[in-house]
C-alpha cells in the first residue's frame, strides 16, 4: 500500500518547531573570544590570503568541497508543473535533506526567479566560487537541456540535472539486469519509451549508450508514435523519430521486448502487455500511479519483469539510489564535471551490486529471509548500506580514468572508511527499524490512548502500515480527541475497560491467582484492573495483543511494575534493563542501564552486560562494551571502580568473544589514540566503545539526558530488555515521532518473540 499523506500532516511537518527542513550548524567551536577571533576577524584573514594566492586552497580552508547547490526556477516541479520558485522551495529543501542523509553532503537550496534560460545560466554560473557541485532540479524541457549543456561547458565543477540523469541511471541499471534475467541482449531488443520529456530523452540517450540500436527504439508522446513522417517535431523529438510505419502506442508495443513509461497513469492496457514479446520488461515509472497497475500487469503476464517508481512494489526505480552517491564520488576527487563515463560507472556499479550476496542488515530491514538477484530484485534496496561504498568509489574512479579528477584518490581502503564515517551510516537505523516493522505488522496495545499524541501516533502507524494499533482508554474521550484533532483512526480497535465487564472479571481472577500470596485479594485485583498499565499487561498476557507500549503520562517505575508482576522476565534472565540508543553526528551508541536498576551489584552488572549485548546485536551492530567508572583500569580505588572491574572480569570469563573492557572513564572509552598510547592492552584500543554500561542508574540517567538536552543527540528508548513478552515504556512526555519509533521497535520485538527470541 502507498503511504497516505494528509494535507494537514504535511503542513504541520513543515511548520512545527523551526519552519522548513534545514538549518546551518557551525562545524567549529565558537565558545570563546579566541574562537570568534579565529572564525572571523582578524583570524579569518589568514585563510583568505592563502586562497588569494592559490584558489585551489578554497577546498582546504572552506566547506566548498562538500557543498552542493540544489537550484531550480520552479518551472517543472514534481507533478505540479510551473508553480514558481517560492512554491518549489519545500521540494528543494527536501532534496538538500536527502543529500545530507544518504551521502553526508551539505546543501543549500537556491530558487531563482528567472525563466529566461540565458539569464538563468548567467546567474548559476556566477555561483561557481561558492559550491563544489550544482544539482539542477525541476526545470522544464526543452530549456533544461540548454541550461545543463551550457553550464557544463562554462563551469569547472560537477553539474547534473537529476530529473534527467537520475532516472536514466537507475532505470539503466535495472534494464541491464532485467535483460540478463530474460536472457536477452540490449542490441537485439525492441524498446518503447512512452513520454518525451527531459527524463525520457535522457533515459533514451543512456540506453543507446549502453548498446540499444536506434532502429529498435520507438518513442511516443501524448500524440502517439514519434515517426519521421509526423509534422511539427522539434529537434529533441526528431532525434528519436522512427522510420516504422506505425502511429499508436498499441502498435508500438506489439512484439516489443521493453516498455519504459515516463508519462501518465493507466495508459498501458492489459491487452498491450499481452501483445509484447516473451518475458516482457515493463518499467512503469509514472508517479504516484504507474502506466499500468503492478498487480494487474503481473496477473496479465506471469512472465513479466516489472519495475515502478513505487516503494511498495519490487524493483523501485528510485533516484535516491543515484544522485547522493554520484555527487559524493565527484566531490571527493574534485571532478570538473559529471561526464558520461561517470554516469555509466554508476549504472554498472548499481547493476553489479544487485548480483552480490545481500547483507543480513538488509534482510532485517525488509523482514525477509531471502533477497536474491532475479525478477523481483534487479537493483539494490534504498536502505542497502553498501551503496555509498559501491557507487561513490565507482564514480570517483571513472572521473579519474576519464581525466575529470583534479584530486585523485590514492588509498581506496582509507577512502572506504572515510565514506562510512562521513555518511554517519547509523542515520539509517530508525528507517531500518520502521521498514522491518512494515514487513509484518503486529498488534501494539497503547495503554494511554486518551491522549492526542498517542492517537496521532496511532494514525501514522495505521496509515504507514507499521503496526496494528489497539487503543486502550475511555472511548468517549478518544472520540472527542479524534474530532478535535481531525484524526482518522478508523482501522484501530478501541478497548474501553469500563465496557469490558467480562474481560475485567477474567483478568482480575487471573491477577488474583498470580498475586494472592503477595497480599492481593480478589477485590484488590478488581480495583487494580482500573489501572490501564495493569489491564494492558493482562491483555498482553492473554494474547489480546502482541506488544504493550505505555508510559507517556506516568513515571517509569509505576508503568513497568505491573508488567513485571504479570508478564515477568524471560527465561534465564534475573534482572531486566533499560537501554537507550543515542545518535549524533559521531555515530550511534548504546547506553545501559538508564531506567531500571538503581545500584546494580556485580552479578547484576554482568546480567546487564549480557542483556545489552543481545540488544545491540538485535540492531545489527557489533557491541564494543565499556563498563564505565571514574577510574581507568584500577587507577583509583572505591566501591564503583571495584564493582565495575569485577563485573568485567566475570563477564570476560562468561563471554570470551565479546569486545569488552573496564573499569574505564567515558572519555577514554572513545579515545583510541589515548588508549593505544597509555592503555594498549585495552580491548577497546583499536576501535573504541559503542556500548556503555553505567555503574548505577544516576550516572546513566544524567548522561543520556544531558546529551539529549545540550549535546544535540537524538535518543530512542528506553528499550526494555529481558521481558518474557514485548513491553516497552515511553519517556514521560515523548514526542509523536518518538512514540512511532518505539512502536516500531515493539513490532520488531514481537516478530522476534514469534521466533522464540527476545530482546
Amino acid at each position: 500500500m502507498a503511504i497516505k499523506i494528509r494535507k494537514q500532516d504535511a503542513l504541520d511537518y513543515h511548520t512545527q518547531g523551526q519552519p522548513g527542513k534545514i538549518e546551518v550548524t557551525p562545524t567549529k567551536k565558537l565558545s570563546t573570544q579566541l574562537d570568534l577571533a579565529l572564525a572571523y576577524s582578524p583570524g579569518v584573514a589568514e585563510p583568505c590570503k592563502e586562497i588569494a594566492a592559490n584558489k585551489e586552497d578554497v577546498y582546504k580552508y572552506t566547506s566548498k568541497g562538500n557543498l552542493v547547490a540544489v537550484i531550480t526556477n520552479g518551472t517543472a516541479v514534481l507533478g505540479l508543473g510551473n508553480i514558481g520558485p517560492e512554491a518549489s522551495k519545500p521540494v528543494m529543501e527536501g532534496k538538500a535533506v536527502l543529500f545530507k542523509k544518504y551521502a553526508g553532503i551539505d546543501s543549500f537550496d537556491i530558487e531563482i526567479n528567472e525563466e529566461d534560460p540565458d539569464k538563468f545560466i548567467e546567474i548559476v554560473k556566477s555561483l561557481e566560487p561558492t559550491f563544489g557541485g550544482i544539482n539542477l532540479e525541476d526545470i522544464k524541457a526543452p530549456e533544461c537541456f540548454k541550461i545543463e549543456t551550457v553550464l557544463r561547458e562554462k563551469m569547472n565543477i560537477p553539474i547534473m540535472h537529476d530529473d534527467q540523469h537520475g532516472t536514466a541511471i537507475i532505470s539503466s541499471a535495472a534494464l541491464l539486469n532485467a535483460l540478463l534475467v530474460a536472457g536477452k541482449k540490449i542490441d537485439k531488443i525492441v524498446l518503447v519509451v512512452n513520454g518525451a520529456g527531459a527524463a525520457a530523452v535522457t533515459c533514451t540517450k543512456l540506453y543507446l549508450a549502453l548498446g540499444l540500436k536506434k532502429e529498435n527504439l520507438i518513442m511516443c508522446d501524448s500524440k502517439g508514435v514519434i515517426h519521421k513522417g509526423r509534422p511539427g517535431l522539434d529537434a529533441s523529438k526528431l532525434e528519436f523519430a522512427t522510420t516504422r510505419k506505425i502511429s499508436t502506442l498499441q502498435e508500438a508495443v506489439k512484439g516489443a521486448d521493453v516498455f519504459v513509461g515516463l508519462s501518465v497513469a493507466d495508459i498501458l492496457k492489459p491487452e498491450d502487455v499481452l501483445s509484447m514479446a516473451k518475458d516482457p520488461i515493463v518499467f512503469a515509472l509514472a508517479n504516484p500511479n504507474p502506466e499500468i497497475d503492478y498487480d494487474l500487469a503481473k496477473k496479465t503476464r506471469p512472465d513479466i519483469i516489472m519495475g515502478t517508481g513505487r516503494s511498495d512494489y519490487p524493483n523501485q526505480i528510485n533516484n535516491v539510489l543515484g544522485f547522493p552517491y554520484i555527487f559524493r564520488g565527484a566531490l571527493d576527487v574534485r571532478a570538473t564535471e559529471i561526464n558520461e563515463a561517470m554516469k555509466l560507472a554508476a549504472v554498472h556499479a548499481l547493476a553489479d551490486l544487485a548480483k552480490e550476496p545481500v547483507p543480513d542488515s538488509v534482510f532485517q530491514a525488509y523482514d525477509v529471509d531471502k533477497i536474491q538477484f532475479g525478477r523481483d530484485y534487479l537493483i539494490p534496496k534504498p536502505l542497502d548500506p553498501r551503496l555509498i561504498t559501491t557507487v561513490s568509489p565507482a564514480v570517483a574512479k571513472a572521473a579519474m580514468d576519464s581525466g575529470m579528477a583534479t584530486n585523485p584518490i590514492k588509498d581506496w581502503g582509507a577512502y572506504n572508511n572515510e565514506l562510512l564515517k562521513r555518511i554517519g551510516i547509523d542515520q539509517k537505523l530508525t528507517s531500518t527499524i520502521i521498514e522491518h516493522a512494515k514487513k509484518k505488522p503486529k498488534r501494539i496495545l497503547f495503554a494511554e490512548a486518551d491522549h492526542h499524541k498517542i492517537l496521532k501516533a496511532a494514525q501514522i502507524l495505521q496509515d504507514e502500515k507499521i503496526a496494528i494499533p489497539i487503543l486502550l482508554g475511555n472511548k468517549t474521550e478518544i472520540d472527542r480527541l479524534v474530532k478535535e484533532h481531525s484524526l482518522d483512526i478508523s482501522e484501530c480497535k478501541i478497548v474501553d475497560p469500563r465496557e469490558e465487564k467480562e474481560l475485567t472479571e477474567k483478568f482480575a481472577k487471573a491477577y488474583h491467582e498470580k498475586r494472592q500470596r503477595k497480599g492481593t485479594n480478589y477485590n484488590d485485583a478488581l480495583r487494580q484492573m482500573r489501572d490501564r498499565s495493569t489491564f494492558g499487561a493482562m491483555m498482553l498476557e492473554f494474547g489480546e495483543a502482541d506488544a504493550l507500549v505505555s508510559g507517556l503520562t506516568k513515571d517509569y517505575s509505576k508503568t513497568i511494575l505491573p508488567s513485571l508482576q504479570i508478564i515477568g522476565m524471560a527465561p534465564n534472565v534475573s534482572r531486566v534493563a533499560g537501554m537507550y540508543i543515542i545518535m549524533n553526528k559521531k555515530g550511534t551508541f548504546f547506553f545501559s542501564d538508564c531506567s531500571v536498576n538503581v545500584d546494580p551489584t556485580v552479578d547484576e552488572l554482568v546480567g546487564i552486560i549480557e542483556l545489552t549485548t543481545r540488544g545491540v546485536k538485535f540492531f545489527d551492530k557489533e557491541p564494543r562494551v565499556a563498563v564505565l567508572s571514574y577510574s581507568n583500569f584500577g587507577s583509583s580505588k572505591g566501591e564503583i571502580p571495584d564493582k565495575t572491574r569485577e563485573a568485567v572480569r566475570i563477564a570476560k570469563q562468561k563471554y570470551p568473544d565479546l569486545i569488552l573492557d573496564g573499569d574505564i572513564q567515558a572519555n577514554v572509552a572513545f579515545d583510541t589514540e589515548l588508549q593505544q598510547e597509555i592503555y594498549p592492552f585495552s580491548a577497546l584500543a583499536k576501535q573504541g566503545a559503542n556500548t556503555l554500561i553505567f555503574p548505577n542508574l544516576a550516572s546513566a540517567n544524567i548522561a543520556y539526558k544531558l546529551l539529549m538536552e545540550i549535546g544535540g543527540a537524538d535518543a530512542i528508548g528506553p528499550i526494555l530488555l529481558g521481558m518474557k513478552k514485548p513491553v516497552h515504556v515511553l519517556q514521560l512526555g515523548s514526542s509523536i515521532r518518538e512514540i512511532v519509533t518505539m512502536a516500531a521497535i515493539a513490532v520488531v520485538d514481537a516478530q522476534l518473540h514469534e521466533r522464540n527470541e527476545h530482546l
